[in-house]
C-alpha cells in the first residue's frame, strides 16, 4: 500500500490577521519521507477571505531510504533553529 487516496480538508486564510493555507489528510498518519498531493484545492483566495474546501489527497508513502533521510535532514537542521549569544558579562 505505497500510494492511495484520502478525503482532505484545505483550510485558506488570507486575512489581516493570518495568511496560512493547511492541507489536512483525514484518517491517515503522514510520516517522514510520504509525499502528499492535494486534488481540487484553489491556489489563492481573495484578500479577506478564508475557505475551508473538502477534497482529494494522494498519499505516496516513503521508502526506508526517504524515511532515514527525511529524519537525518531535520535533526541537521535542527542548529538553525537555536542561535545563542554569549555576551561579555558587564561590570558592575
Amino acid at each position: 500500500m505505497r500510494r492511495f487516496e484520502v478525503p482532505c480538508i484545505v483550510d485558506i486564510e488570507q486575512t489581516a490577521e493570518s495568511l496560512h493555507a493547511h492541507a489536512i489528510p483525514e484518517g491517515v498518519m503522514i510520516r517522514p519521507g510520504d509525499t502528499v498531493l492535494v486534488r481540487g484545492a484553489p491556489s489563492r483566495i481573495d484578500l479577506g477571505q478564508r475557505a475551508q474546501i473538502a477534497c482529494v489527497a494522494t498519499v505516496v508513502r516513503g521508502g526506508m531510504l526517504r524515511r532515514w533521510r527525511a529524519k537525518l535532514s531535520g535533526l541537521l537542521a535542527l542548529d538553525e533553529l537555536f542561535e545563542v549569544g554569549f555576551q561579555p558579562k558587564e561590570p558592575s
